[in-house]
């Protein structure tokens, strides 16, 4: 498996965390995020992930900003993506189950590291269910 993860200045310590669960498990990790904590633009780090997402060039994509907000309407705007801006497990496992979400948009400011982590897991392991929602998700993209 292949992740490409972003992130703001917000979300360093979180990044850094979710590669390191990430790259425990053997899955390869592409970081367009900063390391530092200076202030910088989500925009920056959110378009290369939805970018690789969007070419099938990674399975799924990470996003991680202060409140998730910016970086999710930033990658909403690629047509292949369907990002979901969570905040717990259960609806973390509705975006997949449902709405076939391939990037997480996680708000670093609003849930603690070991939730987020939890939230990846979920993210990584739930599968979309198909069925009455494909033909929802075929209806999301207006392009």
């Amino acid at each position: 498996m292949k992740i490409a993860i972003g992130n703001d200045h917000a979300g360093t310590d979180y990044k850094l965390a979710v590669i390191g669960l990430l790259k425990s498990k053997g899955i390869e990790v592409i970081n367009y995020g900063t390391d530092g904590t200076d202030s910088v633009d989500y925009p920056d780090f959110a378009h290369p992930v939805a970018k690789d997402v969007e070419e099938e060039n990674v399975d799924v994509g990470i996003v991680i900003c202060g409140s998730g907000n910016g970086a999710s309407m930033t990658i909403n705007k690629y047509k292949n993506v369907r990002g979901a801006l969570c905040w717990n497990k259960e609806i973390t496992a509705l975006a997949r189950v449902h709405n076939d979400a391939n990037i997480l948009s996680l708000p670093a400011r609003f849930i603690a590291l070991p939730q987020a982590l939890e939230m990846v897991e979920t993210f990584l392991n739930t599968e979309f269910e198909g069925g009455r929602h494909e033909r929802r998700v075929e209806k999301i993209p207006c392009r």
